[in-house]
């Protein structure tokens, strides 16, 4: 089931890739995603195409958002990360957060950005009306142009001992502060996915009040909208698979344009019209496809069961974790065959192709799909086929 708004955000996404590719080369230099792409995506509302419509966003369902920033990161990738955090960050946000802090972030005319690593590098402590952070984060993606800068902690008592919630798992809260009260560090020097300036950032003794707090661990939505029931590492793994499979995207459609009529020493045909190639850009884009299937008809088949029965279940909920790691294999093998077909272009500088080929070398290195997470949801994926 399609929303209204799905088709209009994905043609906005494919009207501006004559931007992302003018603004390419000049993102990787700067190491951060242009001025002009931010403005167009605020501009066309893509950072919060995920918030309900309710709290002031486009409403999109998950799939269509994926496809959305699957466009974008075909066209860049680093544009596509930073897209993709903003997102599904504030899809997520909206429906967690106080209805306050919503509507001041999203909700409003002028709708803030918001970024920041999930991953808890600080220390917290409880305080009147809020909590105080001390610690310091690594990949800040995006966050050249935040308003909001998320600060994952652990939260500890007064004493030092950490504190914990009902099943033995550590208190962690993700509280959000405006930019000017963070310390920004410019270490940002990487072979792939440069334009995304995933900086480190650090903050000492900040107060944030309650509004802007949310839990990490035992977060419990307070919005009705179905999103929210399928899961937290679900509805993350969703949007780095959409980014992936845009990776996979772009190099497919790089080495289709460098092949066509390309003589190579050796050769007895151009490039593409010999068979070697062509069965090798069969068997690719076939695995390109079959991921993409897969991701996405998992994706809705969760939303669908949150729609109708509350929430998604263990094994969906564990299938769009699995099917996320299992494109980042996909990919490794689809764009390691786009580079080595397309030749010199690959390790010239710059090029698109050589762009996607370290880009993709990055993406694959995010605990978001480690192969733990195969680990993590084999006994689910047991459980179902247990159950045939």
């Amino acid at each position: 089931m399609e929303s209204n708004n799905g088709q209009r955000y994905l043609d906005i996404a494919r009207e501006l890739r004559p931007l992302i590719e003018a603004e390419a080369d000049e993102m990787e230099r700067n190491r951060k995603i242009s001025p002009k792409v931010i403005e167009a995506f605020k501009g066309a509302g893509l950072p919060w195409m995920l918030v309900p419509e309710a709290a002031g966003g486009g409403g999109l369902r998950v799939t269509e958002a994926m496809k959305v920033i699957e466009q974008v990161a075909s066209i860049d990738g680093s544009t596509g990360w930073c897209l993709n955090v903003y997102t599904i960050g504030a899809g997520f946000q909206a429906g967690v957060l106080p209805e306050a802090a919503t509507m001041h972030l999203f909700g409003g005319e002028r709708k803030r950005l918001t970024c920041g690593a999930a991953v808890p590098g600080g220390r917290g402590t409880f305080v009147d009306g809020g909590i105080r952070v001390t610690g310091r984060w690594q990949f800040g993606s995006g966050s050249d142009y935040a308003d909001y800068i998320g600060c994952a902690a652990t939260m500890y008592d007064d004493q030092g001992n950490m504190l914990m919630i009902d099943d033995g798992v550590p208190d962690m809260r993700f509280a959000f502060a405006p930019r000017d009260q963070i310390q920004f560090h410019g270490n940002w020097d990487v072979a792939g996915l440069v334009g995304t300036g995933s900086v480190d950032y650090s903050a000492t003794d900040l107060f944030v009040p309650n509004d802007f707090v949310q839990r990490l661990t035992g977060a419990t939505p307070v919005r009705p909208e179905p999103m929210y029931q399928m899961g937290f590492n679900g509805l993350f793994a969703s949007g780095h698979n959409a980014i992936t499979l845009g990776l996979m995207r772009g190099a497919l459609r790089e080495v289709a344009k460098l092949t066509d009529g390309k003589n190579r020493g050796g050769y007895p045909v151009p490039v593409s019209d010999y068979p070697v190639f062509q069965y090798e850009f069969a068997k690719h884009e076939a695995e390109y496809q079959a991921a993409r299937a897969y991701a996405l008809n998992t994706v809705e088949q969760a939303q669908q069961m949150a729609e109708h029965a509350g929430q998604a279940t263990p094994e969906l909920m564990s299938r769009m974790q699995q099917s996320a790691t299992w494109t980042h294999k996909v990919a490794e093998r689809v764009v390691n065959f786009a580079r080595l077909w397309s030749g010199s272009p690959s390790f010239r500088q710059p090029s698109r192709i050589g762009r996607v080929f370290r880009d993709m070398a990055v993406a694959t290195q995010h605990l978001q799909v480690d192969d733990i997470s195969f680990v993590n949801t084999a006994p689910d994926l047991l459980a179902a086929w247990k159950a045939l």
